[in-house]
């Protein structure tokens, strides 16, 4: 067309033949998009029949088992399991049915560990349906919506053959829509140990129940005469309180054949409860504390579970071994905290229970071990550490897991508790489920652990050091079931450590290299255990002015020991805080004690004495001390006839003390004086104190001067008295035969001798009986006073 419409004969223009091709480009668009939307659209299409199919499909369903009883069952038993399903796609699941599937036994430790990390697959290996009428059946599974489940089968429906681990699922089968066939959708796999009968050789099992809490206490107390505690805050109170966790590991544990592990700091902050004690406010008030009665409780309950049951102490506060290692073997002194927390653990627990604990053990985080870890632990008198296996790991061909006691060299045993068993209870275990699975799993490790070999062997559990509450009931009734079982006997910590190790199990500890860099990333800084140093420096400054060093000496020991407690792993910024706070107040207690402020002085002549003042503000008296008053311009101005001097100090509690010191000018002008209090072994204590004293002392030839002046006024005097008593004379003289007056005939008339003569010539007449004039000179200085000077005054000679 738009050739046509050209010249015949004539070719067509440039910008003709432009828009002939841009417009058929154009026209070909839309044909080449929908050819090319044809293999991505059928693409979409299968991807979303694909999807429908998986939402619908295997592992669509999630099983949920929450309960199974008996966790141990034996002949004659009965298994019960019970949880629920829930549809997780988006299509009905129709003709449902749970059912129950034993699958094969699990021979290894490590067969048991795979079937746990993937007990919900539905690929793997679950074992053939029992069937029958050991279902349930469900006509519709709406998506979204949980269905619950009971199965009850007799144990001799399970096909179970000779001792040992097996698999046991619970599955869900149905079809939906998309996949109208009868298939798996969901599944959930766990054990069943089987031992219906007594092993020949049972292990001997160890089961540490922790009793480990927080820092609580802080290290202040009241003024009072039984210094009332104060307290971080009121968590501990929850903790012990009905429901509370503690409380739940007190009750649990009570009926328990176990080992109680206790941090005596825990028995010291409850029985800190039992009397009156106080809360620390946000605002830095106090609060009264109303718990007395729920700590009584809490220990009386204690008292009566430990009292026929093996009790170890960990050092006063749960020290972190571990970081003291690694980051604080090298401040000055910070072993020596250890090796308190550790004296002080016996007495604690005995005060507290009424029993006598046993010390030797020291217990890593974890049980992560390596040789200065060892080394510090044994510093303080453990003999005893407690490590892990997944620590202390086996580098031998050994086919069965050793007993837990290691000699590990200088006469230390270390007490290898097994990881697994140890670990079974971590995590979450809030769901039903989860801590069913965890009871089970560490059942079947238990029984796979007793069936590797005919040896009698010694195991340790040490769990995690503060379970949560759903952890500690998952414990309780795993050590409950594995009491019950016929594979295991209960064993103390201290037989288990004594017992015969095992020739070919490693006993070499791992290198510092290899500690968990996950742990060592949690440890207390270097920078803590110098701020415990510097704590420490100014505490035994301290006390040795104190008449009654234990009101401060004990409670700023043990927020000493807490300070380097296993709990601020996970909390270091509240960590800081504390020991910002242990400082603080430290730092608040000596500054009770000081110099009080001086105001510049003046001293007028040659010597003055110069009163200082010391207060006190503490409860106690103190003592020990020596104040120094130093000079420091002695050519202008000393004190006691030298550059300084000395006096002891004694004050009371609430009272101050004021010491005068002599001191002599030996030129004019101004000298700054020092005043400082020292402990007797020459310690500077406080800050010191300076003023000014302006020395104007009068010079000798000033001296001279005023005292001729003065005999001049004196001569001045007299002459003045001579002068006035010849006028007088002559008066009378001139005024006498007028007014009758007979001088005799045997007197002269003018009787002057030589004395008078004398007298006249000098104009001096020596009277001293003559009374002051007003010409007389005033003294140059007030009496002297005894008072001492107050602010700002003039200092007396």
């Amino acid at each position: 067309m738009a050739e046509a419409a050209d010249f015949q004969g004539t070719c067509p223009s440039p910008a003709r033949r432009w828009l002939r091709r841009s417009g058929a480009l154009l026209a070909g668009v839309p044909l080449l998009v929908g050819l090319l939307q044809l293999p991505a659209m059928g693409s979409a299409d299968a991807g979303a029949r694909t999807s429908s199919q998986a939402a619908s499909g295997p592992g669509s369903v999630a099983v949920s088992l929450d309960s199974l009883t008996p966790q141990v069952p034996t002949d004659g038993d009965t298994v019960t399991v019970s949880g629920t399903v829930t549809n997780n796609g988006r299509q009905a699941v129709t003709d449902a049915h749970v059912g129950v599937r034993v699958g094969p036994e699990l021979s290894t430790r490590s067969a048991i560990d795979n079937t746990a990390q993937n007990s919900d697959s539905v690929q793997g290996a679950i074992g053939p349906e029992i069937g029958g009428k050991y279902v349930e059946q469900f006509a519709e599974l709406t998506p979204g919506v949980p269905e619950p489940f009971s199965i009850s089968v007799p144990v001799d429906k399970l096909s179970l053959g000779g001792n040992g681990v097996y698999q046991f699922a619970v599955s869900l089968s149905g079809q939906s829509s998309a996949q109208p066939w009868d298939q798996v959708l969901g599944v959930e796999r766990t054990f069943l140990p089987w031992q219906p009968e007594a092993a020949n050789t049972k292990t001997k099992t160890t089961f540490l129940w922790p009793l480990i809490s927080n820092v609580h206490m802080t290290a202040q107390t009241g003024s009072n005469e039984q210094q009332t505690p104060v307290f971080l805050n009121d968590d501990l109170a929850k903790e012990i309180s009905p429901g509370g966790r503690l409380d739940e590991m007190l009750s649990l544990g009570k009926d328990l054949d176990v080992t109680w592990v206790i941090d005596p700091d825990l028995l010291a902050s409850v029985d800190a409860m039992t009397g009156s004690y106080r809360i620390q406010a946000a605002n830095g008030t106090t609060t009264v504390g109303t718990h007395q009665a729920v700590a009584k409780q809490w220990l009386a309950e204690l008292q009566r579970a430990v009292a026929d049951n093996e009790v170890v102490a960990l050092p006063f506060a749960d020290p972190d071994l571990a970081s003291l290692a690694h980051n604080g073997t090298s401040v000055t002194g910070s072993l020596s905290h250890l090796n308190e927390a550790t004296d002080v653990a016996a007495t604690t627990v005995k005060t507290v229970l009424h029993v006598t604990p046993t010390t030797d053990f020291a217990w890593p985080v974890d049980g992560a071990v390596d040789p200065s870890i060892v080394k510090v632990a044994t510093s303080a008198g453990a003999d005893q550490v407690i490590a892990r296996s997944d620590s202390l790991q086996e580098t031998g061909n050994l086919t069965y897991t050793p007993s837990a006691a290691r000699p590990i060299g200088g006469g230390t045993t270390a007490v290898v508790a097994d990881a697994r068993l140890s670990t079974a209870f971590e995590g979450d275990l809030t769901r039903a489920s989860a801590s069913t699975l965890a009871v089970q799993e560490f059942l079947a490790q238990s029984l796979e652990l007793n069936g590797q070999t005919d040896r009698q062997r010694s195991v340790v559990v040490a769990p995690q050091r503060v379970p949560t509450t759903r952890q500690a009931q998952a414990m309780a009734d795993a050590v409950t079931a594995l009491e019950g079982g016929n594979w295991s006997q209960s064993q103390k910590l201290t037989a288990a450590a004594k017992a015969k190790p095992d020739p070919e199990a490693t006993t070499k500890v791992p290198s510092t290299s290899a500690y968990p860099s996950s742990l060592r990333k949690q440890e207390l800084p270097r920078s803590a255990f110098e701020q415990i140093a510097r704590t420490e420096d100014r505490l035994d400054n301290f006390r040795v002015i104190l008449t009654n060093e234990s009101r401060v000496v004990t409670p700023f020991g043990r927020a000493m020991n807490r300070e380097m407690s296993t709990s601020w792993r996970v909390r270091p910024d509240a960590a800081q805080d504390f020991r910002s706070s242990v400082e603080s107040h430290l730092s608040v207690l000596t500054g009770q004690v000081k110099l009080i402020d001086k105001s510049d002085t003046k001293l007028s002549g040659h010597s003055a004495t110069i009163p200082v003042t010391v207060q006190n503000n503490l409860v106690q008296g103190v003592g020990h001390l020596v104040l120094r008053l130093t000079s420091t311009s002695p050519t202008r101005l000393q004190i006691g006839g030298k550059a300084y001097d000395e006096q002891p100090i004694t004050v009371n509690g609430g009272h101050s003390q004021t010491v005068k010191f002599t001191t002599s000018a030996k030129a004019n002008g101004q000298a700054t004086v020092v005043a400082q209090l020292y402990t007797e072994d020459g310690q500077a204590y406080g800050g010191p104190v300076s003023f000014d004293v302006k020395v104007t002392q009068f010079t000798a030839t000033v001296m001279l001067v005023i005292g001729g002046g003065f005999l001049l006024l004196v001569l001045a005097g007299f002459r003045m008295y001579t002068q006035r008593k010849r006028a007088a004379a002559r008066e009378a003289e001139d005024t006498g035969p007028e007014n009758g007056t007979d001088q005799g005939p045997d007197r002269p008339e003018n009787p002057e001798g030589p004395a008078d003569r004398l007298k006249e010539e000098s104009g001096t007449d020596a009277r001293a009986d003559e009374p002051e004039q007003p010409s007389d000179p005033t003294p140059d200085t007030a009496a002297e006073s005894t008072d001492p000077s107050g602010t700002g005054e003039r200092v007396d000679r």
